[in-house]
């Protein structure tokens, strides 16, 4: 896979999880990556300090994606610090990662309020974060939009999440035709169940883990770094001509039964 050295990018929901094994993948390749957190610095900059002591560079930055003003802080905050460590304001790399809700938007309990603040960190922020990263983004750009299986297993206590997700689906596919006169590519990736640490119903006994795991074509939950290697294919040279599309990066979850 060809490196990413002098590039950067901007990883939202980088202080944990997926979005941490992301920034730390893409710097292991040599980008210069921005540490998103919306509310825990204290873990964004234990990212950086990790990122640092395995050789590669990063900074954390601030800022609540589901606020007003989320993304002009975001884009406040980048334009310092890239001035500072590379003397300009240039991305080559944009991985919307953020999202809340993932366990949250049943049809019958849902609230506006909490319908609202999902739809505003998972699809308002990552459509904005593109709006003011495009004037940024060089030929050979590269946006990833992390989505989830969520979309086609159809999860009815995850409704107003799902649906978050499946516009993050539509925007990639049009996003991709609009921008690809540019030679920038955008593509969706959607994890399955992924053990990030923030899934306490995983520990609910072996007979859970061993139905979700059955339900898995690979037999095994998913892990951040299966997801971050997806990404920084993406990311890479090597995904050139890859834009438009939808990986399901699930372990092939809920593909169907196994049959004798």
């Amino acid at each position: 896979m060809a490196g990413l050295t002098g590039r950067t990018a901007l990883v939202t929901g980088a202080s944990r999880g997926i979005g941490r094994a992301i920034a730390r993948r893409l710097a292991a390749d040599g980008a210069l990556v921005a540490v998103h957190y919306g509310s825990d610095r204290d873990a964004a900059l234990a990212v950086v300090a990790e990122i640092g002591q395995a050789g590669g560079r990063a900074f954390a930055v601030g800022a609540d994606l589901g606020a007003d003003d989320g993304v002009d802080t975001l884009f406040a905050a980048l334009a310092v610090d890239l001035r500072e460590r590379v003397g300009e304001l240039r991305l080559d790399i944009v991985v919307n990662n953020a999202a809340i809700g993932g366990r949250a938007g049943a049809i019958d309990t849902a609230t506006p309020a909490e319908f609202d603040r999902v739809f505003a960190v998972n699809v308002r922020a990552p459509f904005f974060i593109v709006q003011r990263a495009l004037p940024l983004l060089p030929e050979g750009g590269r946006i990833v939009n992390i989505s989830s299986a969520d979309t086609r297993i159809a999860i009815s206590s995850e409704l107003a999440y799902t649906m978050t997700k499946g516009a993050l689906n539509a925007m990639g596919r049009t996003l991709a035709n609009a921008v690809g006169v540019r030679g920038i590519t955008v593509n969706t990736v959607a994890p399955g169940v992924t053990d990030t640490g923030k899934l306490g119903w995983l520990q609910g006994g072996p007979e859970l883990l061993a139905a979700t795991n059955a339900a898995t074509a690979l037999d095994r939950v998913g892990r951040p770094e299966d997801i971050a290697d997806v990404v920084a294919f993406l990311a890479s040279d090597d995904a050139r001509w890859v834009t438009g599309h939808l990986l399901d990066a699930s372990g092939g979850m809920f593909l169907g039964p196994r049959m004798p």
